[in-house]
């Protein structure tokens, strides 16, 4: 296994600068996601780490080895990396075990080694019944089980996935998630997985580094982004949200489009402030004292109920339990409690408005 260490990485192609002053450590064992929009630069990244591009500046070691920085480069061959595309890229004409057991057979590994390691792979990605099918004649889930084996068996030091699930259909990618996760978790390996599904990097990641433009917007678990974004970009782009404007004075918040006040966090500054709200974070009440609306839309999905609640000059998404579709009516005055939020102030409010549009 293998700890990868940037330091102050850059990477621009021509004028365009598509990574900036990049320094972190993914440590051994660690799961760590690169996420972000198309063309944020975190394919960019991966690609460095797997020696396909060259860093403008700075370095990148694996463990103590330098491998690029300087006059040192150390090719891709030569970096022990397995690696899983979005296209499965798995030989055709080739069994399941035979396409598994390449890079045993490149290594010159006894034909009887091979035979139990393999075996022992295809059981932990549950493909042993289908060791003797051609890739024509298995799902897309399973070739994809199929490419993640080949490259586990080759017994990498670090697994690089770029978006290998992009191509499964939803339940597939569903179930595929916990799979990876579990395999190479088993295996106590170095994961770096790039995608811009922020489901999946919120159900498969130990960290999340969210990428925009080039820049690092927030590191950290899943958690701690989701609960604790540092701006309305992160916000936003990691799960649902709504962003109202406002102004904090006196210890209250005061929502211009809402014309209604919430509690501000202790300490919190007076100034303009711009209040992000998750809809999960709001409760709809059938007493209308203090904050209300009126429900004009409701969307049933089963486990729960997408509303939208007019409340002054704004609209408000509420996402309530499954049943609230049949409690509530839409054109009915509804109360609401907003149970947490999150406030964005000071100087910087323009500055991360502009981020996130």
């Amino acid at each position: 296994m293998s700890t990868v260490s940037f330091k102050n990485v850059t990477k621009s192609f021509g004028a365009t600068q598509v990574l900036r002053e990049f320094s972190d450590v993914f440590h051994d064992g660690e799961f760590v996601t690169l996420l972000g929009p198309s063309g944020c630069g975190k394919t960019t990244m991966l690609r460095m780490i797997a020696g396909f591009e060259i860093p403008t500046t700075g370095e990148i070691w694996f463990d103590d080895q330098l491998v690029s920085g300087g006059k040192t480069f150390l090719p891709p061959e030569k970096r022990d990396i397995g690696m899983v595309f979005q296209s499965y890229a798995i030989w055709p004409h080739m069994t399941v075990f035979e396409n598994a057991a390449y890079p045993l057979k490149i290594k010159k590994v006894p034909k009887d080694e091979i035979s139990k390691r393999v075996g022992r792979m295809l059981e932990t990605v549950h493909l042993s019944q289908y060791a003797e099918r051609l890739p024509s004649q298995l799902s897309g889930g399973q070739q994809q089980r199929v490419a993640l084996a080949r490259a586990l068996l080759a017994e990498p030091r670090l697994l690089l996935l770029d978006e290998p699930l992009s191509n499964l259909d939803a339940k597939l990618r569903e179930s595929m998630r916990f799979e990876i996760k579990e395999i190479t978790r088993s295996l106590g390996i170095t994961v770096v997985y790039v995608t811009h599904d922020q489901t999946e990097a919120m159900a498969m990641s130990d960290r999340i580094i969210l990428i925009n433009s080039g820049m690092v917007q927030q590191s950290g678990t899943p958690e701690e982004i989701y609960n604790h974004p540092v701006n309305p970009f992160v916000a936003d782009f990691l799960g649902k949200v709504d962003f109202f404007q406002g102004y904090a004075k006196d210890g209250c918040l005061h929502i211009t489009d809402w014309d209604a006040d919430l509690p501000a966090p202790a300490g919190q500054a007076d100034g303009p402030i711009q209040l992000a709200i998750r809809p999960e974070n709001i409760c709809l009440r059938k007493e209308t004292e203090g904050l209300h609306g009126v429900l004009e839309r409701t969307y049933y999905l089963g486990d729960v109920t997408d509303c939208r609640v007019r409340v002054g000059q704004a609209d408000v998404r509420v996402i309530a339990d499954g049943p609230a579709f049949r409690r509530f009516q839409t054109g009915e005055t509804v109360g609401l409690e907003v149970t947490d939020y999150i406030v964005f102030s000071g100087e910087d409010v323009n500055e991360q408005l502009r981020i996130l549009t």
